[in-house]
């Protein structure tokens, strides 16, 4: 057997560093930073305790890496809202289903197990400012303010109305991650009618 060369070393590095960070990430958000070991995760990923050192240092680099790029994703989506075909009422509900994907759950669940948890790195409490409601806010207003203009949102504040949509969609987030029995996670119709302007 021929040895490997340094393209599919590299390839083997990065799909290893995948694997590490996907296991991380349901660890994480089902136990948040103080109730995740370095050993629960290389379990999580089925490597050893010492190969997963060797590509991060500490739980918090992991951590922090991790919440890096929830943050990123999370402002790169809001930014493509504007770029959504249609009017800003069918904008806003691409919007309301690219989060409520389910896929993106254990991102939430990471975001706020960052939020809530203690211990958790000055980086990630950083990123937690720089990625606030109130930037999520500022960037869909726009939007809202267009959708009032055209009379397809509601003529109520609209920095309050973006907030508490958001508000709502992280909730339902955090509750269908869960898995807790008896809520149910609403339709993008009937969610939207949250900020539609009544017909």
């Amino acid at each position: 057997m021929a040895p490997l060369n340094d393209e599919q070393l590299h390839l083997i590095r990065d799909e290893r560093r995948e694997q590490i960070l996907l296991a991380a990430l349901r660890v994480f958000a089902a136990r948040g930073i103080v109730g995740t070991k370095m050993s629960m995760i290389a379990s999580e990923a089925g490597i050893s305790h010492g190969l997963l050192y060797h590509y991060f240092k500490s739980k918090d680099e992991l951590f922090t890496t991790l919440v890096e790029g929830a943050m990123a994703a999370a402002d790169d989506e809001m930014r493509r809202v504007a770029d959504l075909p249609g009017s800003p009422i069918e904008k806003i509900k691409g919007l309301t289903q690219a989060i409520l994907d389910e896929s993106g759950s254990p991102f939430f669940m990471l975001i706020h197990q960052a939020r809530i948890s203690d211990g958790v790195p000055e980086k990630v409490n950083q990123l937690l400012e720089d990625y606030s409601m109130k930037t999520f806010v500022e960037q869909l207003l726009p939007i809202f303010l267009e959708g009032q203009k055209t009379g397809e949102i509601a003529a109520d504040n609209p920095e309050e109305l973006i907030a508490s949509y958001l508000t709502v969609l992280t909730s339902l987030m955090v509750v269908n991650t869960h898995g807790d029995e008896g809520y149910l996670i609403p339709s993008v119709d009937i969610l939207l009618r949250m900020v539609a302007c009544p017909k």
